[in-house]
């Protein structure tokens, strides 16, 4: 299994990483190496979508890749948003070949909307259509041990002559972390303390956070403050699984950025990919469904903060025990969450209008 960057790049002089998955990281290479499943019980595997045909490949790719590694049971992909198939779309294929009882995982970094309110409330539907089936809702990739250490793995490479040729010292060296961006504020705090464990101990200058789309600060702003170190080197790092139209704009603003900044060395590390600490992660989430040990942290979910608050004001409260977690019984309807799209015109491009808005919730 091979991770490639995106192309054209070389032209603009800024540099990539390829790795490979047996060079980069041997700690998931055979079934034997996974810990063994409890049941086998169909396994679907829900993606964001993209309307990137690369994109929409990569996760299908990824649940092929994940499915030879143990075929003792299905492994189903399907696409929340965007593309086929639907969730829908699969859990009917499911019906039709018999299964009653499926773990359901969000192939999804971290919890946000997404995670939390959509794909739950397509999990409704489902329910509500299929009456006998079954669904043990699991949790997102979050911040986790394996997916630290395949980003230490990659910065370490860089480390090596063939991709630092001018032996630039990572104290010289400015971390831009790049996320997706989202409306819920607990999963944009996670991309920020995920880039900090992530520099902690590195020996780089510093990181920056920021992001490509929706929340602040944007990308084109992450450089500008990168620069304001005086660094000889900057590694953009975009915390992505997979490649898409968002990947692919931070490689042509990263090119942008190299041709109008020459004096410095930037270097954009690929997404993920199909890398084998990500198998790992999801076989322990895998787990976890079949063994009903599925926990999480929904302290500051603005979800939660709106359907507790009194008079359905979005305001935090204290006096709710925290007695639930996402996607298990939810009967909800809002109504949207089903077909929804990304609007072309970005709604939050207004940093004002953003803080005015982030902790609402439908």
């Amino acid at each position: 299994m091979t991770i490639s960057t995106e192309g054209n790049l070389s032209t603009s002089g800024v540099s990539s990483l390829e790795t490979s998955a047996s060079h980069d990281d041997a700690a998931v290479t055979s079934p034997s190496l996974l810990r063994p499943l409890p049941l086998n019980r169909p396994l679907l595997l829900v993606g964001h979508g993209s309307r990137d045909a690369d994109g929409r490949q990569s996760l299908l790719d990824f649940a092929a890749a994940y499915q030879e590694l143990d075929v003792s049971r299905s492994v189903i992909p399907c696409f929340l948003e965007l593309t086929e198939p639907s969730i829908q779309q699969s859990l009917d294929w499911c019906v039709e070949q018999g299964y009653t009882d499926l773990s359901v995982l969000p192939v999804l970094l971290f919890a946000a909307r997404h995670n939390k309110f959509d794909v739950t409330n397509e999990l409704d539907r489902a329910r509500r259509r299929h009456p006998h089936l079954n669904f043990h809702y699991g949790r997102h990739f979050g911040i986790t041990p394996g997916i630290l250490e395949l980003w230490r793995s990659r910065l370490e490479q860089l480390d090596q002559p063939d991709q630092n040729p001018k032996a630039i010292s990572r104290a010289d060296t400015v971390l831009l972390f790049v996320g997706r961006g989202s409306s819920d504020p607990d999963a944009n705090g996670d991309v920020a303390k995920l880039a900090r464990i992530v520099w902690e101990g590195s020996g780089y200058q510093t990181v920056e956070t920021c992001f490509i789309g929706i929340t602040h600060p944007r990308l084109e702003e992450g450089f500008r403050r990168a620069r304001l170190y005086q660094p000889k080197r900057i590694i953009v790092l975009p915390y992505f699984l997979f490649t898409g139209l968002l990947v692919k704009k931070i490689f042509d603003l990263t090119a942008q950025q190299q041709e109008q900044h020459p004096d410095i060395s930037m270097v954009c590390l690929p997404e993920m990919g199909l890398h084998p600490q990500l198998f790992a992660v999801l076989r322990e989430r895998e787990i976890e469904t079949q063994l009903g040990q599925v926990q999480m942290n929904c302290e500051m979910c603005k979800f939660r903060l709106a359907a507790i608050a009194p008079n359905g004001v979005d305001e935090p409260s204290h006096q709710h025990p925290h007695d639930h977690d996402h996607g298990h019984g939810h009967s909800h309807d809002y109504g949207h969450g089903h077909g929804h799209s990304h609007p072309d015109v970005d709604p939050y491009a207004d940093p004002k209008q953003y803080h005015q808005r982030i902790w609402q919730a439908p």
